[in-house]
Formats: structure tokens, sequence, C-alpha cells
């Protein structure tokens, strides 16, 4: 044959079935787009001069991998319905003369003119459209950046050599699957029905229970670090139930629906179910992957969503006051040393520099603290957590304990309490605690008065990612000496040491109280004392880097959900379009015996209904069940507005549903051309 046969039938085989190619160009060239556009971000200039521009600059890089991964998977899913579509034509060919040698020349040209289109119209998309992303990342993270178009080149080569050889695995994907078929069997695939899988009640019983597992453990992890372990884990649990759900309950629902004489012998039901039961497990895996894309979407928005709106009250958590100064005291031996006279001497230069800027401080407060990190469970504090599974269910009770001297507790929180020297009032952050005591392993034990509601240095506690206990004592030289007793009896290398804490509010504009964060951090830099480390903080010096990150991780959770969207709609089209191509027959032949057209789009309608709510809800369902644990990994970034959280989720929730509906009706009706003798109308 001449070597310009194969291009011609490639190009032509791509022109007939435009109808199903264009919307599979469309996708390539948007991966391309969005993969080229993450690329181009991560890399730019801009970035390393902004607040968080480091830490926006990797996210975005591993954001570039997600993408690429996910259209290697998703390329693949796709692709699978050109073929099926294109089976019978390559069976004709087949039958005409041409060896399945002949046919994978059709392929490999097919492959390359797609690739070629979807890399030119990607990349000239994504060229086109990097600077206004650019602008975007720029205003969400408060920078600035110039209007003049680059080029990456970079990029651009990344990009044809990962999509590239994206094409090459579908292509050896497809030419197997060609050599495996008999020619009569090619003829014959578009139009094959499928046999109900074996022991279907047993894969949706699977399903269930693997579900509910996935469930429980969102529902029941308290600790934020647990959740953080268990997540991937939950989420390839609810990827893998729904698969088997699906497909199950599509064999199941089908089967009962035609049971149902009353609902099966109408013309509205007759041919819709009987359509769906001739591709069972097709029908649930499709559906399937649209509940799994609507729930990364849902899930994605909701943890991105809520970080960027809540990062003020973020900010405010970690930084409770606009200075905040932290001072650990050195030890001495073995013996951890705390100086009043140092501390006080330390506060009085803090304060003279703010008076030296005309500042009186304002809502200042100053404590001493002792912080240890133990398992804390059933009135017992080990200190000996190393080997803790992080999935296990110790690692829930692995806490942050911090000792605070009753004295500076009454002084900061204006109260009046007293204490036994074996009392303790107690708080907790990010978890509960119900024992009646706290007993560490030398025997020495703190008797729980009462738990009080609010706490000073709870603005420490919220940059852990671990949950915290604070216990207030009468005596914190008692608490200090057995927690270091026990850590020195383990083989500690390093004892705990008082820390002291001061903070207070200035009034200032956002600049000077950067200048006099910079000048109390200087005269506290070369003084002497018991102090082993001393640093400075301003809540305005640090918000450009909560907002860079937190923005960064919205405008990634942006790009990716768009992704996901192209995914899903495409997957929708692609189900409503190979199947109004499969029942278009038996459509043909009910309007030969008298079914109309409005019959036609009633029954279209019931089937429509039937199937594509069943995604969208299980999504949901999905995104209901795994708020618990979205919280508590939110918690790891100091966010605990749970009202926002659901407003977000609502909003989410209700934004893509719409969406959802509107990509319904419109490929509904692409179905209903098909079937109802419009196509060519």
């Amino acid at each position: 044959m001449k070597l310009g046969l194969y291009p011609k039938l490639a190009w032509d085989g791509i022109r007939k079935n435009r109808r199903l190619y264009v919307p599979y160009l469309l996708t390539c060239g948007g991966m391309m787009m969005m993969f080229y556009i993450i690329h181009y971000l991560a890399a730019m200039e801009a970035l390393k001069g902004m607040s968080g521009g480091t830490t926006v600059g990797q996210m975005l890089g591993m954001g570039v991998w997600i993408v690429a991964l996910f259209a290697l998977m998703f390329l693949f899913y796709t692709n699978s319905f050109l073929m099926r579509r294109r089976q019978k034509e390559f069976g004709i060919y087949n039958i005409l003369g041409m060896g399945k040698g002949n046919l994978s020349l059709v392929l490999l040209w097919e492959n390359m003119l797609v690739f070629l289109i979807s890399a030119a119209g990607g990349l000239a998309g994504g060229i086109a459209l990097s600077k206004l992303a650019e602008l975007g990342l720029v205003r969400v993270l408060g920078g600035w950046t110039g209007y003049s178009l680059s080029v990456n080149w970079e990029a651009v080569e990344d990009t044809l050599l990962i999509f590239g050889g994206v094409f090459c695995l579908i292509y050896l994907k497809n030419l197997v699957q060609i050599r495996k078929l008999s020619p009569v069997a090619l003829l014959k695939q578009e139009s094959a029905g499928e046999k109900p899988p074996k022991a279907n009640y047993l894969l949706g019983i699977g399903g269930v229970l693997l579900l509910g597992w996935a469930y429980y453990i969102a529902v029941s992890i308290q600790s934020p670090l647990a959740a953080l372990g268990w997540f991937f884990v939950a989420v390839g649990m609810v990827i893998v139930a729904t698969y088997l759900i699906f497909i199950s309950g599509s064999v199941m629902l089908c089967r009962l629906l035609q049971k149902n004489s009353r609902y099966y012998y109408q013309k509205n039901h007759f041919v819709s179910v009987s359509s769906m039961a001739y591709r069972m497990r097709r029908n649930g895996a499709g559906l399937a992957s649209i509940c799994i894309l609507s729930t990364m979407v849902l899930v994605m928005m909701l943890g991105s969503g809520s970080l960027y709106f809540g990062a003020e009250d973020s900010l405010h958590a970690r930084y409770p006051r606009e200075i905040n100064l932290s001072a650990y005291f050195i030890s001495d031996g073995e013996d951890a040393v705390y100086s009043e006279e140092d501390a006080w001497a330390l506060l009085r230069e803090v304060r003279d520099v703010a008076g030296q800027h005309g500042v009186t401080p304002e809502n200042d407060q100053h404590y001493v603290s002792v912080r240890v990190t133990g398992l804390l469970r059933d009135g017992k504090l080990t200190l000996n957590y190393q080997d803790v599974d992080a999935f296990g269910e110790e690692m829930n009770w692995v806490c942050q304990v911090y000792f605070l001297p009753l004295e500076d507790y009454n002084r900061c929180m204006g109260t009046a309490e007293t204490l036994e020297a074996d009392e303790a009032l107690l708080h907790c952050v990010r978890r509960s605690y119900e024992d009646a005591s706290v007993t560490v392993p030398n025997g020495t034990t703190w008797r729980i008065k009462k738990q009080v509601k609010d706490i000073v240095g709870s603005g420490d506690a919220t940059m852990d990612v671990l949950p915290s206990v604070f216990l207030v004592v009468a005596d914190l030289d008692r608490a200090m000496d057995a927690v270091n007793e026990e850590l020195a009896q383990i083989g500690q290398e390093y004892l705990t040491y008082p820390q002291l804490s001061y903070g207070f509010d200035t009034g200032l504009p956002a600049s000077e109280q950067i200048a006099l964060s910079d000048a109390v951090m200087m005269r506290l830099k070369d003084r002497q004392g018991s102090f082993r480390t001393k640093f400075v903080e301003c809540r305005e010096e640090e918000r450009g880097d909560f907002y860079g990150t937190y923005g960064g991780i919205f405008f990634l959770g942006l790009l990716l959900s768009l992704v996901f969207l192209l995914a899903t709609v495409l997957i929708i089209y692609y189900k409503q379009v190979t199947e109004g191509f499969e029942d278009e027959s038996r459509y043909g032949i009910m309007r030969k015996v008298g079914m109309t057209r409005e019959d036609i789009r009633k029954s279209v309608n019931s089937q429509m209904l039937t199937v594509f709510i069943l995604p969208i809800a299980t999504a949901a369902l999905h995104l209901g069940f795994a708020f618990p644990m979205v919280k508590r990994l939110l918690m790891l970034f100091n966010l605990r507005n749970v009202g926002l959280m659901l407003t977000v989720a609502a909003v989410t929730v209700l934004v893509f549903g719409l969406f959802y509906a509107l990509v319904y009706k419109l490929t509904a009706n692409a179905y209903y051309g098909i079937v109802s003798g419009r196509k060519g109308e």
C-alpha cells in the first residue's frame, strides 16, 4: 500500500467521527494547557520575591505531577470510548484485506495526528493564558508582576515529553487490543452486550462494608495528625468501594426494575431499563468515575476554599498579639534554670524599646510555661512515645502537654483560682480529656480540680500539628523536675526548659509594627543572661507568608478542580454519546412500531434521571462523611472556624450541583438527538 494512504485513512477516521474526536481533542489539549500553566507558574521568577512564594512554588511543582498522573489515567479511560466506537470500522478494513500490521499503522497516524493537534492547541492556549493565570496568582498572593508575555521553553519541552509518552502508551494499549480480536469480533464488539458480573451481591456487600469502614475512619479519628496519616488510606477505600457499589448496584437496580412489571412494561421505561441492563458493568463503572471525580472537586474546594477565606482567623490564632516574644531559659547541668530576675529584666528592655517608638503596650500578657510531648491516656502521661504507630489507635492520644504556673494564669486571665500542690486546672485544644488525674511514670500526680474554657498560651498550641493539653499547677518546679526525671530515665537527649512568652498590641500601622519588632530583636540579640534562645514574631510581618501559602493552596485547588471538572464533563458526554449510538437501533425499532419522539423524550428523561442523580447524591454523601476528617486536617493549619467550613461546603455543593445539572441537560440533548433520529438534522 502507498504510505500516503495511512495518514489519509487516519484523518478520515478522525473527521468522520468528529462528534467523538472533537471532545477528545479538546480534553487532550486542555490537559496539556493546564500542565503547561501550572509548570509555568511553579517556575516563574516573580514567586521568589513574594511572601510565601517558595512554598507556593513547591505546591505548584507537586501539582504538575498530579496533572501528569491524572492525565495518564484519564486519557487511557476516555480513549476506550473511542476505540469501542471505531472497532467496527477496523473490522471492515480487516475483512477488506488490511492486515493487523496495516491497522497498526492507521492507529499510529491517528495517535500522531491527535497528539500534534492537541499539543498545538494546548500549548497555544497555555502560553496565551499563562499571563492571565500569573496575574491571578499574584493577585491572590498580594504581590506584583509585569504585563509582558513570556514563554517557558522548559515547560514546553516537559509538556511535549510527558504527553508524548502518554500517547505512546495509549497507542501500545490500542495495538494490543486490536491484535487480540478477530475481524468478526471487531465487527460485533460495539454492539456486544455485557454479561452481569458474577456474585454481584457479594461485590455490593463488600463495597458497602468497605465504604462503611472508610466512613468510620473519617468520623472516628480525633487527632489531626492521625487524620493526616489515614486520609489517603480512606480515600483509596472510598474509591474502591464506590466502584464496587456502582457496578453491582447497576446490576441489582436493573433486575429490580425488570421484576417490577408495572414499572418495566411502560413505554417510558421499557427501552431505557433494557438499555441499562445491556451494559450493566460499564454503566456502573462510568457512574462511579463521575462520582469519584465529583467528590474530588467538592473535597478539594472545601479544603482550599476554607483555608483561603479563613486565613485571617488562622493568623490571629497563631499570633494572638501584634508583637510576640518567646525566650527559652538555658540549663545548668541536668537542672533547668529559671531566673525571675532575668525574666523581668528582659520584659523591661522590650518595654523600653517600645517606649522609644512611642508605644505603650496594650493587652500585654507574659507567662512562663514548660512543654513536653507525650502519650496522655487513662490518666497517665507516657513520655516514651517514639515507637507509636502513626496509623495505630494510640496516635490519637499523643499530644503536647503545657505546664503553667497558677500565678501567671491568674494574672493573665484575671481570675483568683487556688490550688493545692497536687491539684491542677486543665484545658484541651483539639482533643478531650475525661480522667480525674494526670500521673507521670515516676508517680507524680495532679488531680484535675476542674476544666477551664480558656487558657493563656493557646496561640503556641495552634502551631503544633499535635493536639494540646494545658495543666495549670501550683508549683512549676515540681512539674518540671518530674518531667525531666522521666526524660533522663528513658535516655532522652534533650530535657525540657522553661519558656518565657510575652505578647502585646501596639495600634501602629503595619510597617511601624514590623520596624518595632526588628528593633526589639536587635536589642535582645546580643543580650547575655540565662536565656538559651530568643525570637520575636510580628503578626503583620507574617501576614504575607500566611496569605501567600493559603492563597497558593486555593489557587492550586482551583486549577486542579478545573482539570477534574473537565474530566467529569467529558466522561458524562462520552457516556451519553456512546450509549446513544448503542441505543439508536433499539429506539429506531420502537419508532417503527409507533413510538413518537415525545415518547422517546420521556423515556430518555426517565433513564437519565434514574442514573445521573446517583453520582452527585453519592458525592455529596461522601463529602458529608469526609467533613470531620477534612475539619481535623484544617486544624493543622490553625483553622477551627467550623461555621466557615460548613458555609464553604454548602456553597461548593450548590454551585457544583447547578453546573452538574447544566452538563446533564446538554448531554441528555445530545443523547436524545442520536436516538430520536435527529442527529443529522
